[in-house]
């Protein structure tokens, strides 16, 4: 049986499109390998700067440059967590002042010449019985006497009327009189808290009171009142302090 003839453009037609589709990639490659080599490189942070995806994200575009200065936009820098000695916790760590321990004066003709006539002046009134002659030395001002715990009273004098058993005021009198005439406790020495303090015993342990200084505490409080005394700490009843310059500084009850 004769074999089926092919086509002679068929036959020689395939060869030949092989070729020209070899020759054409190998011209294709050759212009684009020419195209990079000819192509400059761009700079990193222009093509970070190029790339629209970057340029559209916020923590991009609100994170400010390293090196940026005088850039009214620029976030200011969260404080910093490690605080500095001139803080404040510094300072509250700093550690209290050692109390400054009382001295005692029994020889009340050692006191200094201001105080010594404050105090005359507190017996000749309380001894008068009149509550009144205590007004005229009394402080006013910053320097006002404190003659009761908290606020200031509007009329010192009434306050202390209204604390005494009787209506005139006596009370408180003799007991101011009676507290005056103990020893005193020199005070919070070269401090703006200085004082001489009545009655002595009062800047003292009552546990190391001594038989005769126990004897001038009963004068004024009961043995009752010294064991809730001793319960309680230290003794807190009626206490008289006057400043060094001779200012009448309180006249109070209480711890």
């Amino acid at each position: 049986m004769p074999g089926r003839r092919i086509s002679s453009s068929l036959r020689f037609g395939r060869p030949v499109f092989s070729v020209l589709l070899a020759t054409l990639l190998a011209t294709t490659g050759a212009v684009w390998s020419a195209h990079a080599l000819t192509e400059p490189k761009k700079d990193p942070q222009a093509v970070e700067q190029d790339d629209p995806g970057k340029a559209d994200d916020p923590a991009v575009k609100n994170h400010p440059d390293d090196n940026q200065t005088g850039d009214s936009q620029t976030l200011p820098m969260p404080d910093s967590l490690i605080k500095k000695p001139t803080d404040k916790a510094v300072a509250d760590d700093t550690p209290d002042q050692p109390d400054i321990p009382a001295e005692f004066v029994n020889d009340l003709d050692k006191l200094p010449e201001p105080v010594k006539k404050m105090r005359i002046a507190l017996v000749e009134a309380a001894a008068s019985g009149d509550i009144e002659k205590l007004r005229p030395l009394l402080s006013s001002g910053e320097d006002e006497t404190q003659v009761s715990v908290g606020d200031a009273p509007e009329d010192p004098i009434a306050a202390l009327k209204s604390l005494s058993g009787d209506a005139d005021g006596r009370e408180v009198l003799a007991i101011l009189l009676d507290i005056i005439n103990t020893g005193a406790a020199h005070t919070d020495k070269g401090t703006p808290q200085e004082a001489y303090v009545w009655p002595y015993f009062a800047e003292k342990n009552l546990d190391t009171l001594s038989p005769p200084e126990m004897v001038e505490l009963y004068r004024i409080v009961t043995a009752g009142d010294v064991s809730d005394m001793k319960e309680f700490g230290g003794y807190n009843f009626y206490r008289l302090g006057i400043s060094p310059d001779g200012k009448w500084k309180f006249f109070v009850a209480g711890d």
